[in-house]
């Protein structure tokens, strides 16, 4: 059973930075598409950024030059670095994993969710 599990959300001061982690379970496909998700208030989820079993990245507009994801293979776990935050980032940030390497970058395409951790972005 997969199980994917978030931690380091909190709230910090616009221009702060966090590090969100998401622990991997009982997931072994040797292809994979890891990503994060966001979604704010009365908003649809949206991504934020993916990485692939090639250590290939995407990132989408809000995140690029802001944002990193990469994963530590021997703990298992997802990362994303966010620097230069800003109160629009203000979401509950999700971790999923796809067995496809490849796909649109959109939530249908993950089958696995984690619970979420509340980044809260203050002005």
């Amino acid at each position: 059973q997969v199980q994917l599990l978030e931690s380091g959300g909190g709230t910090v001061q616009a221009g702060g930075a966090l590090r969100l982690s998401c622990e991997v379970s009982g997931f072994h496909d040797i292809s994979y598409r890891m990503a994060w998700f966001r979604q704010a208030p009365g908003k649809e989820r949206e991504a934020v950024a993916s990485i692939d079993n090639y250590g290939d990245t995407v990132y989408t507009d809000s995140a690029k030059g802001r944002f990193t994801i990469f994963q530590d293979d021997a703990k298992k776990t997802l990362y994303l670095k966010m620097n230069s935050l800003k109160p629009e980032d203000t979401a509950i940030y999700y971790c999923a994993a796809s067995p496809w390497s490849c796909g649109q970058l959109s939530p249908p395409e993950f089958d696995w969710w984690g619970q979420g951790t509340q980044v809260t972005v203050s002005s």
